[in-house]
C-alpha cells in the first residue's frame, strides 16, 4: 500500500557537541517510521574545523568521524563507525537517508600560504577597493590525520578564488585572489553583485581539477554511506553548471531513484523557478518562498490573507520540484537567516505542509524534539503528532479547497478505497472562532467525524448529502477525520 512520504531534518543547530547525534538516530529510528517519517536529512557527517563545529565550516570531505584531525576522532555527531551504524538503523525501518554535504568552502586549513589579492567591497563584491597586496591566507590543507587514505588530492591556493582572513595583519575582508583564470564565478546569485564568496576559503569552481575532484568525491561517499541522496547546501553561491554536472553524475551512478535537493535560500519565486530550470530539474529545492509567507502569517495574525497562503511559491507553481518546510536550523532563533514561525500559528502551518496534496514536506528536528542553547524552545511533537498521524492515514485522494474567507480557510481531501477510513477535512482560522461548509462524499452520510488534533472536542455528524460543517476555533487548526474505530 502506498503512503505519504515525510522527511524529517535531524538536527538543529544547538544539538549538544558530545559526540552522541548518531547514537540518537539510531535509537529513535524506529519510532521515527511509527510516527510517520520515512526519510531523514542528516547534518553533514564529514569533518569540521573543530569538534564544536555544527559541520558547516567544512575541512576534510573524506574524513568522516574516522581520523584524529582538528582536536578529535569524532564530529559534532560521532564517529563514522556510529553514523554507518545509524544509517543501517535507518535502512532497516525502511528510512531513507539523505546526507548534507557542504561543496562551497572549506575550514580550518592545516597551514597558510602567501599569495597576491584584492579587496572588494562586502556589499558589493564586484566593486575592488584596493591594489593588490599580499595577504598569509589559510588555504593550505594536507590532512596530516588521514594522509592519503581515499584520496591523495591536497587542496591550496590554486584552487580558490576568494578567503576572508590574513593572519599576517589579524584582519579580515573579502579578498579576491589574483592569479591566472581567476574571478568570482559568473554562474552564481547575483545578490552583493555576485554572490560567488559566502565564507572561508571559497572553492573555485571555473577550476576543471576542483570539478572533478568533488564529483570524484561525491561518489565516494554515497558509496561509503549507502546513503539515499544529498541535500545540497548554499548552491546560490556556487556554479550551477557544476551543481547540474554534480547531480547527473550521481545519477548517472546511482539510478534515478537517488534523491537530491538544494538550499537555494531566495523568498523570490521567479528566481526559484529560474534555477530549476538552469540545473535543468536535476535537483530540487527547498521551498523558502512558503517559508517566508508562513513566516509572515504569523507575525501579521488576522491581518494576512490567508486565501493568499500559497500564491507565489513553489510548491503552488512547481510542486514536483518543491521540498516544503515550516522551519530549520539557518531560520531558528538567533541565526543568520531567522525567521521562525510564532507558536500560535506553527500547528497551522505544519497542517499546510503535511494534509496537502503537494511538495515533500520536511518537519524540522528543532520543531518535534525542542531547540537548545542559552534560550531553548520546546519540543511540539504533541501538536506535529497528530498531524503526522493524518498525514499517513487519512490525507489521500482528490483535494477540494475553499479559501473563500481571508481569516478561515479550508480543504478536504476524499480519501482512496486503498486506505481505509482514510479522508480528512482541515479548518484553520487566524482570526475568531470560524466554520467551513465542505462536502466530503455522499457515501460518508451518517459518519460521524473527530478532530483528531483535539483542539474541538465535539463532533462534526455528515449530512445525507455528503456535507458538513466543520468548526474551528480561533487562531487554530481543526483536522476533522473518521476514527479508525466507533
Amino acid at each position: 500500500m502506498s503512503q505519504n512520504h515525510t522527511m524529517m531534518q535531524f538536527f538543529e543547530w544547538h544539538i549538544l557537541p558530545d559526540g552522541t547525534h548518531w547514537k540518537r538516530l539510531k535509537e529513535l529510528a524506529s519510532e521515527l517510521k511509527d510516527k510517520g517519517i520515512d526519510s531523514v536529512w542528516i547534518p553533514p557527517p564529514t569533518k569540521a574545523q573543530t569538534p564544536e563545529d555544527t559541520g558547516y565550516g567544512i575541512y576534510d570531505l573524506y574524513d568522516l568521524g574516522e581520523f584524529d584531525q582538528n582536536g578529535s576522532v569524532r564530529t559534532k555527531y560521532g564517529t563514522k563507525d556510529e553514523l554507518l551504524e545509524a544509517i543501517e538503523a535507518c535502512k532497516e525501518n525502511d528510512i531513507c537517508v539523505y546526507a548534507d554535504v557542504v561543496m562551497n568552502h572549506k575550514a580550518g586549513a592545516d597551514e597558510t600560504e602567501r599569495f597576491k589579492v584584492i579587496e572588494v567591497d562586502q556589499n558589493n563584491r564586484m566593486q575592488e577597493i584596493s591594489g593588490p597586496f599580499d595577504i598569509d591566507g589559510w588555504t593550505k590543507f594536507t590532512f596530516p590525520g588521514r594522509g592519503d587514505t581515499y584520496s591523495s588530492f591536497k587542496w591550496n591556493v590554486e584552487h580558490f578564488n576568494g578567503t576572508d582572513y590574513d593572519e599576517g595583519t589579524i584582519r579580515t575582508g573579502i579578498f579576491k585572489i589574483l592569479g591566472d583564470h581567476k574571478g568570482w564565478n559568473d554562474n552564481v546569485d547575483l545578490e552583493f553583485g555576485n554572490y560567488d564568496y559566502l565564507m572561508f576559503a571559497n572553492i573555485d569552481y571555473n577550476h576543471p581539477i576542483v570539478r572533478e575532484e568533488m564529483i570524484k568525491w561525491g561518489k565516494w561517499m554515497t558509496d561509503t554511506l549507502k546513503c539515499d541522496g544529498y541535500r545540497l547546501d548554499a548552491v546560490k553561491h556556487i556554479d550551477y553548471t557544476f551543481i547540474r554536472e554534480f547531480a547527473l553524475e550521481m545519477h548517472q551512478t546511482h539510478g534515478d531513484h537517488f534523491y537530491m535537493f538544494g538550499e537555494y535560500w531566495n523568498p523570490d519565486l521567479k528566481a526559484c523557478q529560474e534555477y530549476l530550470q538552469k540545473v535543468e530539474f536535476t535537483v530540487d529545492l527547498i521551498d523558502v518562498p512558503l517559508h517566508f509567507k508562513l513566516h509572515h502569517a504569523s507575525e501579521a495574525g488576522r491581518d494576512f490573507d490567508l486565501r493568499t497562503i500559497f500564491d507565489d511559491t513553489l510548491v503552488q507553481s512547481n510542486p514536483l520540484n518543491a521540498v516544503t518546510f515550516v522551519d530549520n536550523h539557518d531560520s531558528q532563533p538567533g541565526e543568520s537567516l531567522e525567521s521562525f514561525i510564532q507558536d500560535w500559528f506553527k500547528p497551522s502551518a505544519y497542517a499546510l505542509i503535511l494534509l496537502r496534496h503537494d511538495g515533500y514536506p520536511c518537519v524540522f528536528y528543532g520543531d518535534y524534539y525542542g531547540i537548545g542553547g542559552e534560550e531553548p524552545v520546546g519540543r511540539k511533537s504533541k501538536l506535529i503528532d497528530p498531524l503526522l498521524y493524518a498525514r499517513v492515514h487519512k490525507a489521500y485522494g482528490e483535494q477540494i479547497d475553499y479559501f473563500d474567507h481571508p481569516n478561515t480557510i479550508g480543504w478536504v481531501r476524499m480519501g482512496t478505497d486503498e486506505h481505509e477510513r482514510s479522508g480528512c477535512a482541515v479548518v484553520l482560522s487566524n482570526g475568531d472562532n470560524g466554520e467551513k461548509r465542505m462536502f466530503v462524499g455522499e457515501e460518508r452520510a451518517g459518519e460521524v467525524w473527530v478532530d483528531c488534533t483535539e483542539n474541538r472536542g465535539d463532533t462534526v455528524k455528515i449530512g445525507d448529502d455528503g456535507w458538513a460543517v466543520f468548526p474551528v476555533n480561533g487562531g487554530s487548526v481543526s483536522v476533522w477525520i473518521l476514527p479508525d474505530s466507533e
